[in-house]
């Protein structure tokens, strides 16, 4: 029995060292201050650009989105901005149809931000865009943000993730949350990038080439379009690009029951498309697809808040079992948390954050029950109340 003990203990630490190891390596180079030469394609090129905004029963938050499209600093006559208005009510939709934008009210029996940007993409002909970008309902972005796109597209850009930061940080969760997306900025954009990998993407503010995007959103089937996308773009070999300094200010979870529900979403997602990336797996290594192989690998990763509950918990345990064998797990907890303090940035580093972090015991048991009831939720839609 104790030589079975020691072989489970030494198995489970391998895998979580496997774990702290891929996010530690990529905490340090997200402090890299690379500079990436690009050859520019027509820097003179005014690309025609259509934004796409989502938004399934978004009342409260849409209209500040829709000015921050509309008021660009942008040749008008080269920017359209089209609103799918997924049971919006009335009010809203009279408001949207006084301003510069096209309005596709819908109403599908079965809600999607894929559907929704399939539906908007049969309103538009083939060769009308050159660039599209997709934004959230709850996003508003500087006047220059279409602007800087444009500049990146030029410089042979396909596909690019911008930086996503909180616009709200009032409670305990939304810090949290804040906090949970810029270490995602850190290690699975910023610090893949500088590394010559490609940037996860996260939902919204991302750009793509209008052509690709025309043709491939229609392959979209699940509520994880993001990843499906992800690796659409990694099957073609198109590189996903990250900029820190294109922001996107997004709305920050505030309730607990919507904070649940979203990671519930997300971890379906994450590992629906692992189920599926790994159809591809032979072919990409057939091809030095490193792209495709990384991809596959960080979606194996569990909940970071998972990993940190799983170590924590089994370094306790032997502690007081044998107090040898836990040595290893503390240094290993030590190596996470000195990665996740690199991997936030200094405006997050304060005492609202540490009291914040005390929290993290209900987001352990939360995100640990998440993964017991992932069954259908990346083909149920599950909406996230701002």
């Amino acid at each position: 029995m104790i030589k079975v003990f020691h072989i489970v203990d030494f198995v489970l630490f391998l895998w979580m060292a496997f774990f702290v190891a891929y996010i530690f390596i990529f905490a340090v180079t997200s402090l890299w201050n690379r500079n990436r030469f690009r050859i520019k394609v027509n820097s003179q090129k005014i690309n025609r650009v259509l934004i796409l905004i989502p938004a399934y029963m978004e009342d409260n938050v849409i209209m500040d989105s829709v000015n921050s499209a509309i008021n660009q600093n942008y040749p008008k006559e080269c920017l359209q901005v089209i609103v799918i208005s997924d049971k919006m009510n009335d009010v809203t939709n009279s408001k949207l149809s006084l301003l510069p934008v096209k309005l596709l009210k819908i109403s599908p029996e079965r809600s999607s931000k894929a559907l929704a940007m399939k539906l908007a993409m049969e309103t538009v002909n083939d060769c009308e865009y050159d660039v599209i970008i997709i934004m959230d309902a709850d996003n508003t972005f500087y006047e220059d943000f279409v602007s800087s796109v444009n500049e990146k597209f030029n410089l042979g850009v396909k596909a690019l993730q911008a930086h996503r930061v909180a616009k709200n940080t009032n409670n305990y969760l939304s810090v949290l949350d804040a906090l949970s997306e810029e270490i995602n900025n850190s290690i699975f954009r910023k610090g893949h990038v500088n590394l010559g990998l490609s940037s996860a993407l996260a939902g919204s503010g991302m750009a793509f080439d209008f052509a690709w995007f025309r043709d491939n959103v229609k392959k979209l089937k699940t509520m994880g379009e993001d990843k499906e996308i992800e690796l659409l773009l990694l099957k073609d070999k198109i590189y996903i690009d990250y900029f820190d300094e294109l922001l996107v200010y997004d709305a920050k979870v505030e309730f607990e029951r919507t904070f649940y529900n979203q990671r519930r979403r997300w971890v379906a997602a994450q590992y629906g498309a692992l189920i599926k990336g790994i159809k591809w797996l032979s072919e990409s290594i057939v091809e030095l697809n490193y792209d495709y192989l990384d991809k596959i690998v960080q979606w194996m990763l569990l909940p970071r808040v998972v990993i940190m509950g799983i170590i924590s918990v089994t370094a306790v345990i032997l502690l007081i079992v044998d107090w040898t064998l836990s040595i290893k797990w503390l240094l290993l907890l030590v190596c996470l948390i000195f990665a996740f303090i690199l991997a936030t940035p200094h405006y997050l580093r304060s005492k609202k954050t540490l009291k914040a972090i005390k929290k993290l015991p209900v987001i352990y048991l939360l995100m640990f029950i998440n993964l017991f009831r992932i069954k259908g939720a990346d083909r149920n839609f599950i909406h996230t109340t701002k």
